[in-house]
């Protein structure tokens, strides 16, 4: 037939190529001939995964084999390369110490403890240097209307003028109020106005105002006895201030002499001249 004569000389050299393929996979120095590229459905489909994975795996192994060689500085506030963590370290440790302070001697627990007669002797000199420095101060004021507490003024008849006062220790008079305080001395006037000069005594702490000098008018109101904003000789010119003096005298124009003690916080006697609607007047009680 057409087919079987077309067909027959074909077959030989079928048989040819496979005895070759045979001779060649049994020799095994013969270099095989390079795979080509399949074009099979399993091939296209493993190819994107295998893309994938790598791009993963590549920087994860980069990054784990870089990682050691990185550290925390103790002092920094991020990472640093560990060599310079390790230079840090070692000038941390490279410190030099004088010869001469390896040679100081150790100091133990010790202290000072101030005795209690060292605290009487620094007050006692304290105290004095405060007399001292008031008792100057005292003399500065020699001239005009005052006086140095030392040297009785003219004009005043109040019979304590030397004592010391209560701001360095003094006590009280006979009339219970302190030494050389404006109270005091207008209740020395009071009484000796009204010609008592030596105990018993008329007028003290008890039958006038209290202490405080400000206490007083409410005295004079508590007692039922006359004020007045018109001043009289022999009367109390009373301060709101907490002060207290004796009127000596009125002017012709209507302004008022007034002597006192301590208007100042010198403790010394002194006169002025005030205005007669500067001061409330307690008349001399009955």
């Amino acid at each position: 037939m057409h087919g079987d004569e077309n067909d027959a000389p074909e077959r030989p050299r079928s048989a040819r190529r496979a005895l070759e393929r045979g001779r060649t996979r049994r020799n095994p120095s013969t270099p095989s001939p390079a795979p080509r590229a399949s074009s099979s459905g399993s091939t296209r489909r493993h190819g994107p995964a295998r893309a994938f994975a790598a791009m993963l795996v590549v920087p994860a192994i980069v990054g784990t084999v870089a990682l050691p060689a990185y550290a925390l500085m103790p002092t920094g506030g991020g990472f640093a390369a560990s060599g310079a963590f390790s230079l840090s370290r070692s000038h941390a440790q490279d410190v030099e110490v004088s010869a001469l302070a390896g040679g100081a001697p150790l100091s133990t627990d010790s202290y000072a403890v101030t005795t209690k007669a060292e605290l009487d002797e620094a007050a006692r000199q304290a105290e004095a240097a405060s007399q001292a420095a008031w008792a100057a101060e005292l003399a500065s004021r020699a001239s005009g209307s005052y006086a140095v507490y030392t040297v009785r003024a003219e004009g005043d008849d109040y019979p304590w003028w030397y004592e010391v006062p209560d701001d360095y220790g003094g006590g009280l008079s006979p009339l219970r109020y302190y030494y050389r305080e404006c109270v005091d001395f207008v209740a020395w006037r009071l009484n000796r106005d009204a010609g008592v000069t030596s105990a018993p005594w008329k007028w003290d702490w008890a039958s006038l105002g209290a202490g405080s000098a400000y206490s007083w008018a409410d005295a004079w109101a508590r007692n039922g006895w006359p004020t007045s904003s018109e001043p009289v000789i022999g009367a109390v010119a009373w301060f709101p201030y907490n002060h207290v003096a004796y009127v000596q005298s009125i002017n012709d124009d209507g302004s008022v002499n007034i002597e006192e003690y301590n208007q100042n916080s010198d403790h010394s006697y002194h006169r002025r001249t005030i205005p007669a609607g500067s001061a409330l007047y307690l008349y001399p009680p009955g």
